[in-house]
């Protein structure tokens, strides 16, 4: 018997948005494949009734692996992709050697590539799909200490919008996701990254480090307009069920008023409000 659900592959689903949004989209009715890079978690996730692949951006073969999987499972057919998996490398510029910038494209945006080309050639043939990618406002308005991060988001702004041109005859639509603050474990995960990969006590910046890392070792913060990843997810719906998805969806207040910013003010205006903002080293922002 043919299952004719419509079929997804997301990654980074061993929480947060790519698994809220996994969940979401499977109670919606959608054959799911929810990824992770280690098997454990897609052990997990099989357990609660998704169909989990394991794939790592930094492993093509992996990836390779998991798109076959994929349409072996479905007879061929892939009706969207969310590219969501990836990691944020906190730290000063100055602080970051280049291995560690080399390091952030490779899963960011590299790994998110090499993923996209295997796919576009069944969404191609079969004469639709969709591509998601959740980029930041981040991607579209700097933060200090956040420049590997900030750099490899708006590569995916740029790879985007040209890919949803190149893609435009073939039937298949390009959509940025752009969250402002998500509660999840990504912040959590930054601080602890900046801790291993950062010399903190010979920084010029370690005061602030030492300032701005105090006490936040869960990654938790107050912040009045974070929301959940179930915020993300509804967006995600929205671009993956609507005929004619827009080309980019904001999450949250911020978002949508850095967005604004970013297209209304001269671009020392907006730096003046970057370093007011005084952004921390970890992230307030996915």
């Amino acid at each position: 018997m043919t299952d004719n659900r419509r079929t997804v592959l997301i990654t980074g689903c061993s929480s947060g948005i790519g698994y809220r949004t996994a969940h979401d989209l499977a109670a919606r009715g959608w054959q799911v494949f929810a990824s992770a890079r280690k098997a454990d978690d897609v052990a997990r996730l099989a357990t609660e009734g998704l169909t989990g692949v394991v794939l790592d951006y930094a492993n093509e073969a992996s990836m390779t692996a998991a798109v076959d999987t994929v349409l072996t499972a479905t007879g061929g057919r892939l009706d969207a992709l969310f590219n969501n998996g990836g990691f944020a490398q906190a730290g000063a510029l100055e602080d970051l050697d280049t291995e560690l910038l080399r390091n952030q494209f490779e899963v960011n945006l590299f790994g998110w590539h090499a993923l996209t080309r295997q796919v576009i050639p069944t969404m191609r043939g079969q004469g639709h799909g969709r591509i998601l990618f959740c980029s930041s406002i981040l991607g579209l308005v700097p933060a200090r200490f956040r420049g590997a991060y900030v750099a490899s988001k708006y590569a995916v702004e740029g790879y985007a919008d040209t890919l949803r041109n190149e893609l435009h005859e073939a039937g298949i639509q390009v959509v940025l996701i752009e969250p402002g603050p998500i509660a999840s474990n990504f912040r959590a995960t930054a601080i602890a990254n900046i801790h291993e990969t950062v010399p903190i006590d010979d920084s010029v910046h370690s005061d602030a480090y030492r300032r701005d890392l105090s006490g936040r070792k869960d990654g938790h913060t107050s912040d009045p307009f974070r929301r959940g990843p179930e915020a993300v997810a509804a967006k995600v719906i929205h671009a993956l069920e609507s005929r004619t998805p827009r080309a980019r969806y904001p999450v949250t207040i911020p978002a949508h008023l850095g967005s604004f910013l970013r297209r209304a003010l001269p671009t020392r205006t907006l730096d003046r409000i970057v370093r007011r903002t005084r952004k921390r080293p970890d992230t307030e922002t996915q």
